[in-house]
């Protein structure tokens, strides 16, 4: 069983893998993520979280074990996300429909949901078709992340309720993406906070040398991401605002849009502009895993009363 140690408590009380990681029966789900399994200064079973590849395959076990993905992968220098923080933003989507929904979370694949930037690892739509049977439709800029999440998805059998497309227009994060009349139930986003490459470079190389204080290994420069996963002009405060500025375009076609944002002080900068597009029912929602704190930031264009109809006709659309 998972050391207490490991125990993550600061996560969603329905995220899976809150108790830590099991990895005897990681390595038994999942023999190629074995190899790379020590024993830590602590006496405990772990990774070397300065590998890549290591990294990498404890993904591919923990998606295999806990939500039945028996082949996923992604290139080489793409993003690998910690599953347990990704899941953590779908369980805190669910609650705020379910708050809608007299405390039911809606499920199935009736409930639709856009992940804008849905990257080669296609993490957010397996963890919320596996957890709660909705539907995705995943954009993304970069046609090898849209070429790499379709090989999941087929090889998965996921075809039938995640839908991919190609954003052509790097400026735009629902325009293009959307269709006339489509309606979806929640929107998510992990956008790229950084502002520029330079940045995004030192940001890594602060994590690296705070890691290398508690231990002797040699460093790694990058875990992996491409330049549009990790930064854009103007960082997360620049995406989100046009982020914001679009979803007012498609006031009547979401009924929660939402995103993470990692900077603090960010969040100045987001309230004024969801201020400025009249923006309904705003909920911030703290996020903790280990160390790192973030938040997710959720509004909605529509009066109580569009929202009561819309949950009326949940399942009928």
């Amino acid at each position: 069983m998972p050391n207490k140690k490991d125990s993550k408590t600061t996560l969603h009380p329905r995220n899976k893998h809150r108790e830590g990681y099991d990895f005897p029966q990681l390595t038994n789900t999942c023999s190629e993520l074995k190899p790379f399994v020590k024993r830590n200064n602590y006496g405990n079973e772990s990774i070397d979280f300065f590998n890549p590849e290591a990294v990498k395959m404890l993904n591919k076990a923990l998606l295999k074990q806990h939500y039945g993905i028996d082949n996923w992968d992604i290139p080489d220098g793409y993003l690998c996300p910690p599953i347990p923080s990704r899941a953590d933003y779908v369980h805190y989507i669910a609650d705020l429909l379910s708050n809608k929904n007299g405390g039911k979370i809606p499920i199935g694949a009736s409930i639709k949901c856009l992940d804008i930037g849905v990257g080669a690892n296609c993490i957010y739509p397996i963890i919320g078709q596996k957890e709660y049977g909705w539907s995705f439709i995943g954009s993304d800029i970069d046609p090898i992340s849209i070429e790499s999440a379709e090989k999941i998805i087929a090889l998965n059998g996921l075809e039938s309720c995640i839908e991919l497309r190609l954003q052509t227009d790097k400026r735009d994060s629902i325009n293009g993406i959307l269709k006339k009349d489509e309606r979806i139930d929640a929107s998510i986003c992990n956008p790229p906070f950084h502002a520029s490459n330079a940045e995004a470079q030192r940001s890594t190389q602060r994590k690296l040398n705070n890691l290398m204080q508690k231990k002797d290994v040699k460093m790694v420069l990058n875990f992996g991401g491409q330049n549009n996963e990790l930064w854009c002009a103007g960082g997360e405060v620049e995406f989100i605002k046009n982020l914001i500025y679009q979803s007012k375009q498609y006031a009547l076609s979401c009924f929660f849009y939402s995103t993470l944002v990692s900077k603090e002080t960010t969040l100045k900068s987001v309230y004024a502009t969801l201020k400025q597009v009249d923006a309904l029912d705003i909920n911030t929602i703290n996020m903790q895993q280990g160390n790192k704190i973030s938040r997710i930031v959720a509004w909605t264009f529509l009066t109580e009363r569009q929202k009561e109809e819309w949950v009326e006709n949940w399942g009928k659309y």
